[in-house]
């Protein structure tokens, strides 16, 4: 029997879902602070554009994750799991992670670029932790009717968390400084001290099927005891590391390159972008406070609507079609910031340019983050995405380092019109995966 409209809406008012909202805020709030509001506050104080560009490879540490989810998954921690359980006593110590570490970004002397980085590094590294926790999370603590409203109520707390350590941060500095803005987001981290204390760790159990392949896997290996503590670590690796892997190109055959690729490059446009945009809204003379207004305030709402009409775009078409279209319009969008480059500074245009882009990246995101979840076998949901997530970012993020360097070399109009092209490889992978699909379909 369907569910009424009524009875449907009521599935937000369970504590699981509505608690979804506070700990993607507490995911969301670290990530721009070591990235774009860091790349801001640098330029702010006059640190060169090449030195800029080094330091978004702090964000490299979100794209390498996958080396200690298993150790997340599976380890359990001294007296903290016993009082909270596996996921939430996780959850706990990324949190206070997070905190301290933007408290040392804080207290560091902004010309002291060492002590910065290492803080800027503790904290992206406890904050990709707390991502591979809420991901586990999400996916034990409810069933599958579920699932849909717990994502729909993260992202909307993981935006929420972006405006305010992207719009938030560029008003407190505007008015005070910055060491106080990183003050204020380390104290923002409560609200997911406090969601994990009061959240009911979820109660899982695995599946037999899962356990029948690890236990082929070890034997075809050699493994047949746990006696000695060589094998038990080994059987450990096996179960943990080897077999998310086997299953995944197991079930996609030849065409598992193919993903990974399109996985590794389909972000790459958007996010070396991304770099140099908040360096650039500067040297064109407009202010934090306009900055936020038209980048943050107005870009958010944007971005929530692409990623409203990505959605209904997948339901309508299916995954690759609108995941093609998302490729196109961030590829194309960065050539309207070369136009932005090019002209006369004009906060109107500004607006247009910040509107195409972030509903471009709606789409995008929303399509490529259903992309990626069709991609993941139940019983290795977290590892696996991990594993996505991570490669997701790994290659733009390396690339990006370079971006401040390439300014310099060829000023931000052609710089725009480099990421643009960097998005075409992504569509020519997603033309290649459609034809294999149909391929398969005959």
């Amino acid at each position: 029997m369907q569910k009424s409209w009524l009875a449907a809406s009521a599935i937000y008012a369970q504590p699981c879902v509505v608690g979804m909202i506070f700990l993607g805020f507490s995911a969301g709030l670290p990530y721009l602070l070591v990235f774009s509001t860091l790349s801001a506050w640098l330029s702010d104080v006059g640190i060169s554009r090449s030195v800029i560009g080094f330091f978004s490879w702090v964000g490299v540490t979100y794209s390498i994750k996958i080396f200690w989810a298993p150790v997340i998954d599976r380890l359990p921690l001294p007296m903290l799991t016993a009082l909270l359980g596996r996921r939430r006593s996780w959850m706990l110590l990324a949190q206070g992670g997070i905190a301290l570490g933007l408290l040392g970004m804080a207290y560091s002397n902004v010309h002291n670029l060492t002590q910065l980085a290492l803080c800027a590094v503790a904290v992206a590294f406890c904050s990709a932790t707390q991502d591979i926790v809420i991901d586990a999370y999400r996916i034990e603590a409810a069933s599958t009717d579920y699932q849909g409203a717990m994502a729909a109520m993260y992202v909307f707390g993981y935006r929420l968390a972006l405006l305010v350590a992207g719009a938030g941060a560029f008003y407190i500095a505007e008015y005070s400084n910055w060491q106080t803005t990183y003050c204020v987001m380390a104290a923002l981290l409560s609200v997911g001290i406090l969601t994990t204390l009061l959240i009911s760790e979820p109660q899982v159990s695995k599946d037999k099927s899962v356990l029948l392949m690890e236990q082929a896997l070890e034997s075809s290996l050699g493994i047949k005891q746990h006696t000695t503590l060589i094998q038990r670590l080994a059987a450990w690796f096996i179960d943990a590391v080897v077999s998310p892997f086997v299953e995944f190109f197991t079930r996609n055959g030849s065409s598992g390159l193919l993903i990974l690729a399109l996985i590794g490059l389909y972000k790459m446009s958007d996010i070396t972008m991304g770099v140099m945009a908040n360096p650039f809204y500067l040297e064109l003379g407009f202010s934090k406070q306009e900055i936020a207004q038209v980048s943050k305030l107005f870009g958010f709402f944007m971005t929530l609507f692409g990623a409203s009409l990505g959605g209904i775009l997948v339901a309508k078409w299916g995954i690759l079609r609108p995941l093609l279209l998302g490729a196109i319009l961030v590829s194309m969008t960065n050539l309207l910031f070369a136009s932005l480059a090019l002209s006369k500074p004009s906060l109107a245009f500004l607006a247009v340019v910040i509107s195409a882009d972030n509903l471009g990246g709606g789409i995008a995101s929303a399509v490529f983050i259903a992309y990626l979840s069709s991609l993941t076998n139940t019983a290795y949901t977290a590892t696996q995405y991990a594993v996505f997530s991570s490669l997701m970012t790994l290659p733009a993020n390396l690339l990006g380092g370079f971006s401040g360097i390439i300014v310099d070399q060829i000023g931000y109009s052609l710089f725009f019109v480099y990421t643009s092209v960097l998005g075409l490889p992504a569509i020519g992978l997603i033309f290649l995966l459609t034809r294999w699909q149909a391929m398969q379909k005959t």
